[in-house]
């Protein structure tokens, strides 16, 4: 049985995950599968040009041209040797591929991992204007309703309305917030959100950082210092260093966040709005290039629209749901 069949009788009953999923990559879908079932149509079997546009309509995707290449060059490989020339079994062949290409990445972990005796210290990185705070407020949320003690800590200092957007936030999900002064160092802040999180025994904090630009070195340093604040107060901290990635951003996203990684150790990728855009193949492209799984992604703009990744609710909703 080819993936595609697996997901379309696995998800054949939606629950409510799948559903958002479904409705939050339709776009991405109507750009990605729709495209593939026309070519499929104009084919009576595959030649040269089929593969042509199939590699186009990856690449419009945002698949990544390197990932793209690569998954072309698979699937011809299988069709040569397996002789198929049926556009449709090709198209069946390319999905198992992309699931392949993200899975052989290595552990597809999503939810935090608490300690037992310690708060669990997750950083929060990425540039200005992908939702950062917002992501923030979600994750705080999602793990507030787990019955999570949760801690957040304002050490975007310098961007102006950002501590009280989160504070803001704070507010409405009743949950502890520490805050400096404008333009404070930020890693004092962090140091004051670990003496917070320890004294009312948080199980989770989340530290906000400035949006950072990739060319910033500054800035990049002033990430180092933060994380070795947080280590001499909590051991082992940060656990978790998530980037945020405005998925609408394309193939900049993949170019802010190997930059991210260049200068910090990242344990996973929120991507947001992607029931924003069309290019749903993103995901699939930075998982590519980094190594770094994608733990949540954004599908609305309800504190519930941010869920765990999930590889076959993604390519269900990329390829198949309705």
């Amino acid at each position: 049985m080819s993936l595609l069949s697996f997901l379309k009788d696995k998800f054949h009953k939606k629950d409510s995950s799948t559903d958002k999923y479904a409705k939050g990559m339709e776009k991405s879908r109507k750009n990605f599968s729709n495209k593939l079932n026309d070519l499929s149509k104009r084919y009576k079997s595959v030649n040269q040009s089929y593969f042509e546009e199939l590699e186009q309509i990856l690449i419009e995707s945002d698949v990544g041209v390197n990932l793209v290449l690569k998954i072309i060059d698979e699937v011809l490989e299988i069709s040569d040797k397996d002789k198929i020339t049926d556009p449709q079994k090709i198209n069946e062949i390319l999905v198992d591929r992309m699931f392949v290409g993200y899975a052989s990445k290595g552990d597809i972990q999503n939810e935090i991992s608490f300690q037992e005796n310690e708060p669990t210290v997750l950083l929060v990185v990425g540039v200005n204007g992908v939702g950062k705070t917002t992501t923030i407020a979600k994750l705080a949320h999602r793990y507030i309703q787990k019955n999570k003690k949760v801690v957040l800590v304002a050490a975007d200092t310098f961007r102006a309305g950002a501590v009280e957007q989160l504070s803001v936030w704070a507010q409405r999900l009743k949950c502890e917030i520490v805050i400096g002064a404008s333009e404070a160092d930020p890693a004092s802040v962090a140091y004051d959100g670990m003496k917070k999180a320890k004294e009312v025994k948080a199980d989770l904090v989340i530290v906000d950082t400035a949006g950072r630009l990739q060319t910033k070195a500054n800035l990049m340093a002033e990430l180092a210092k933060i994380k070795r604040v947080i280590a001499k107060e909590v051991e082992g901290a940060p656990q978790e260093t998530f980037l945020i990635i405005d998925a609408t951003t394309g193939q900049n996203g993949v170019v802010q966040a190997k930059a991210f990684a260049d200068v910090t150790d990242l344990t996973g990728l929120v991507i947001t709005k992607m029931d924003g855009t069309s290019k749903g193949g993103i995901i699939l492209a930075i998982r590519d290039e980094l190594n770094v799984p994608v733990r949540f992604i954004g599908l609305g703009e309800k504190m519930d629209d941010l869920i765990e990744f999930d590889l076959d609710k993604y390519l269900y909703g990329l390829c198949v749901g309705e």
